[in-house]
């Protein structure tokens, strides 16, 4: 008998396009069922006995990273209207606390939200939106306690600290989407997106702050269920703009953000495969867009007459560049873009946009973030920068000048020695020659005999980027040896537009072997082999690593799978699973019988089958509205059933979380730790 826990079989018949399969494990979708509860609570039992010798390495790592941050510290103050304001922590607390100071930083400190009081006695505290009215006058914050991203506004009068009687529930302000809560400049009026049964925000309101909500004028209704829909403020504070998209085509709305209950007028109508950005500066719209540019262009048009047919091109479309969006300042034009797989950042004069300097980084591979840029009339570009070896720094970048000014170093530890570690950008050969690059950092006293222990992390769709961004914690792993790999495969953005249409849908094979490559290129120069190479994917990276084990089960030691999608047929064929619709242009519509069938050849779940396989660590967020807890858990019971080998098989279920794992930052420590100690006993490294 194995040592993990069995499901029950409980055969489950799926017809489709003539044919009828059999799933087992369905029945694990029944939350309230006790036989779900069971097997899910009996795997975390066995966890905890399985890793419990583990324990005195886990509280070393958690150790380790907590010493590598500053545990009382503070982001840099950024300008917004007449206030100052910061995000500070303290140590032995969880959560963040909001903070401004008026016009001068040797002003008393006012605390707008302390998350710490927000979140006591819960098991799970999400702030999303903390939106302050244009006079500061008064906040509106958005609060989720289950972690299904279904969030609640409360507004807060600042001038007495007291909050209104009303709330809002049933609102988008996760952190994975834009705005979420935004005032119009009458400091009187917010805007807010509802959430439809499947949590797909759809409906746009105007609340007057004081009365019932139950009277909010409904502005926009999308009705299309494949589109989201957004709300966020220009920067110059002169509109509010909607974002309707799906995966292949976007539309933007606007209205005067001085005129609440005035008409939302849409940019340009939507276009099966047309996307486009909008950036307003002085009654024009600066857009980034798709039209006949794979890649991306840069058009104006006037805010009177802003329809594609009076779209004027200013940046054409260039084979080797993407550009990612554009923001406006009062005397600058910032263009995003990305060259050869690195970010760029293009300043232009509003007038000419040839007339252009770009911000120099000195590293081969680097991460630009950029801070919220509250100001409009700034010549100042405020972002965070780091690589893999680099820890972040906030820099003003002055935009008239090209000059960078350091406003702050984070600290990881005292004994943190750059110099000690190397990164580097090399390449493999994907089955089609396709050259795949791959970012990778180190110690220096490596050495390349096949004895490290390595650890391939992926993504690879919906066009994002696995960037490379500085962590904290994974120098945990980097001082015990081990080498730390991205593998930009195909599905992400890297290269840009054609990068990203060659890993989706009918393509999307491609991605897994990109992966496969990768893996092989780590062992053929030497950096690790077989036997001590572990790979590591979230969500959609869930999906790239489990499709990858199963595809090539003898190349991997062990995988770990944070919140994996790996049901692809059975999710996707689902309307009533939360972002399903929108995923159709992502993967393909299970209706249609080619995209079914190839869906069918490499969906993890389903291709399953008796053989050996690596050490498995799944895990799942009990209320995750991405994807579902019954994913990870089919997957294991599956696999239980037909894994010939002794390999470990690990569930681990978050019953007070979704999609992003724990909230708070010592507990998030917790699970890196745990995760680690995980890669580290199975991969026998130091």
């Amino acid at each position: 008998m194995p040592s993990y826990p069995v499901a029950p079989k409980r055969p489950h018949a799926i017809a489709q396009h003539g044919e009828t399969r059999t799933d087992d494990y369905f029945w694990l979708r029944q939350r309230e069922d006790p036989e779900t509860l069971q097997f899910l609570a009996a795997h975390m039992d066995h966890l905890e006995k399985t890793m419990r010798h583990t324990q005195p390495l886990q509280d070393a790592l958690f150790a380790e990273m907590k010493e590598r941050i500053q545990e009382t510290d503070s982001s840099v103050p950024e300008k917004q209207g007449a206030y100052w304001h910061y995000v500070r922590t303290e140590a032995g607390k969880q959560y963040p606390i909001y903070c401004r100071k008026k016009e001068s930083l040797d002003n008393p400190e006012e605390i707008l939200l302390d998350q710490n009081a927000l979140g006591e006695g819960k098991l799970f505290c999400s702030v999303g939106a903390v939106s302050v009215s244009p006079d500061g006058s008064k906040l509106a914050y958005a609060l989720d306690f289950e972690g299904n991203e279904a969030f609640t506004i409360h507004i807060r009068d600042l001038t007495n600290g007291r909050e209104y009687p009303e709330t809002i529930p049933n609102v988008s302000g996760s952190a994975y989407e834009l705005g979420g809560v935004e005032w119009a400049n009458d400091n009187q009026h917010i805007f807010y997106v509802t959430l439809d049964a499947a949590l797909r925000p759809h409906q746009l309101f105007c609340h007057k702050v004081g009365t019932d909500p139950a009277s909010d004028a409904l502005l926009f209704h999308e009705t299309d269920e494949t589109f989201f829909l957004w709300i966020y403020k220009t920067r110059d504070e002169k509109y509010l703009m909607t974002q309707h998209a799906n995966t292949t085509t976007r539309e933007a709305r606007f209205l005067d953000a001085d005129r609440p209950a005035s008409e939302l007028r849409v940019l340009q109508p939507r276009i099966t495969g047309l996307e486009y950005y909008a950036a307003h500066h002085q009654g024009n719209f600066f857009i980034c867009n798709n039209d006949n540019a794979k890649n991306f262009k840069v058009s104006l048009a006037p805010v009177e007459k802003p329809g594609k047919e009076n779209w004027v091109t200013l940046i054409p479309h260039r084979e080797d560049t993407l550009i990612e969006g554009v923001s406006s300042f009062a005397n600058h034009i910032v263009i995003h873009e990305r060259t050869g797989g690195l970010q760029q950042i293009r300043i232009c004069a509003p007038d000419n946009l040839n007339d252009a300097r770009y911000a120099q980084f000195s590293e081969a591979a680097y991460y630009v973030e950029l801070e919220n840029n509250f100001t409009f009339e700034t010549n100042i570009l405020r972002f965070r920068y780091s690589s893999l070896i680099t820890p972040p720094s906030t820099v003003a970048y002055h935009m008239d000048s090209g000059a960078w000014e350091i406003l702050k170093e984070d600290r990881v530890s005292d004994g943190y020695r750059k110099e000690d570690y190397a990164t580097e950008r090399i390449f493999a050969a994907a089955a089609d020659g396709t050259q795949i690059p791959i970012s990778i950092a180190y110690k220096k006293t490596l050495q390349r005999d096949n004895s490290n222990p390595a650890l391939l992390h992926g993504y690879g769709a919906y066009g994002a980027n696995l960037d490379v961004a500085f962590s904290p914690s994974r120098i945990s792993l980097l001082e015990r040896g081990f080498v730390f790999a991205i593998a930009h495969v195909r599905g992400g953005s890297d290269l840009g537009r054609t990068w990203y249409e060659q890993g989706k849908v009918l393509n999307k094979k491609n991605s897994f072997t990109d992966f496969i490559a990768s893996a092989e290129r780590l062992i053929e120069l030497g950096f690790t082999s077989k036997e001590k190479l572990a790979i590591y994917g979230v969500s959609a990276g869930g999906l790239l690593v489990t499709a990858s084990a199963s595809m090539r089960p003898d190349l991997f030691k062990t995988v770990i799978a944070k919140v994996p999608f790996v049901d692809v047929v059975n999710s996707i064929s689902d309307p009533t699973i939360p972002l399903t619709t929108l995923e159709y242009d992502e993967w393909g519509n299970p209706a249609k019988k080619q995209h079914y069938d190839y869906m069918m050849s490499y969906s993890p779940y389903d291709n399953l089958h008796r053989a050996a396989y690596p050490h498995f660590l799944l895990t799942g967020g009990f209320n995750d509205p991405r994807v579902g807890y019954w994913e990870p858990a089919k997957f294991a019971a599956k696999l239980g059933e037909l894994k010939t080998d002794d390999n470990l098989l690990l569930l681990k279920t978050n019953f007070h979380a979704g999609h992003a794992g724990s909230s708070g930052r010592y507990d998030f420590m917790k699970e890196t730790a745990f995760e680690y100690a995980f890669l580290i006993d199975t991969l026998q490294a130091q």
